[in-house]
């Protein structure tokens, strides 16, 4: 246990971004997974209004620093393609 004071300090601010974060990401991972089972059932218009609020969820979490931006767009990237897959095998 740190004994100085900034320290202590710094901890406690640590320990409340830690939670944030963790917050956020399982949040990030519960879109993530109404996304999917949308694909799974074929329902192409769910999957695809799915996809625009999980896109929305992983830029706010880059935006707020409990993800990398590049990471965000790379799980936007895949999560739209494949939701896009769907729509067009279901024409």
């Amino acid at each position: 246990m740190a004994n100085i004071k900034s320290q202590i300090k710094r901890n406690r601010q640590n320990e409340r971004g830690h939670e944030r974060n963790r917050a956020v990401k399982s949040a990030l991972k519960t879109a993530t997974k109404k996304v999917r089972s949308a694909i799974a059932e074929g329902d192409a218009e769910a999957a695809v209004a799915q996809a625009r609020e999980a896109s929305r969820a992983l830029d706010k979490a880059a935006s707020k620093g409990a993800l990398h931006k590049r990471t965000a767009a790379r799980r936007k990237s895949r999560l739209a393609k494949a939701a896009n897959r769907v729509g067009a095998s279901s024409e």
